[in-house]
């Protein structure tokens, strides 16, 4: 990588334009840079690195958020709050070829202390009928309980929730009542899943 005259330091634009006090003289390019995030495109990402590298975060968490934020997977979004940055707001795409095409839903997951020798606590915070995953967003899924492994990451975390998505359990179900009807009549439970997907996900 080439160097400045300066050193290491960077160009004068780039420390402007990613400055926290560019960003509140223009409020509304805050949410621009989190929807580029959001597409694929990490814009002033190395801003909120250098928070986090001088925080108290353990090096693993902070080397997981830097790659969230510079190489989001596909239909994924997860940034750390300016608060607290154990904690993350998530958003996933609805897979394709899925009740849930078409739907933007949000969740929050936190790393507790223990992390990573315990497992992020998620949740969706859209509506969503899904036999894995119950009124109050809890989901139902074997790596954030015994599965759970320290080789894991938040990345897989969200992909495995993604994942299950595309493909509803109801034979390992958190939701008894969306379990059955997806038991008895799949096509029925289907149609209202992709009807709750247009009413609660449509705008997420």
């Amino acid at each position: 990588m080439q160097k400045t005259h300066s050193g290491n330091k960077r160009p004068f634009l780039f420390s402007v334009f990613c400055s926290p006090k560019f960003f509140s003289l223009f409020p509304f390019l805050s949410q621009f840079s989190k929807t580029l995030n959001f597409f694929g495109f990490p814009f002033c990402f190395i801003n909120r690195s250098s928070s986090m590298a001088n925080s108290n975060l353990p090096r693993r968490i902070i080397k997981e958020t830097q790659r969230l934020l510079s190489e989001p997977a596909p239909g994924i979004s997860a940034s750390p709050s300016e608060d607290n940055m154990r904690y993350f707001n998530v958003m996933i795409l609805g897979p394709t070829q899925s009740p849930y095409e078409g739907g933007v839903f949000k969740l929050e997951l936190f790393l507790p202390e223990e992390y990573p020798m315990a497992a992020p606590k998620v949740r969706f915070l859209t509506k969503i009928y899904h036999p894995n995953i119950d009124k109050l967003g809890r989901i139902c899924l074997d790596i954030l309980k015994d599965k759970w492994s320290p080789a894991l990451q938040i990345r897989t975390v969200l992909l495995s929730i993604q994942a299950l998505l595309s493909a509803p359990n109801p034979d390992d179900p958190l939701s008894e009542n969306i379990a059955k009807h997806w038991k008895t009549n799949e096509a029925e439970a289907v149609e209202t899943a992709k009807e709750w997907t247009r009413l609660y996900a449509s705008g997420a």
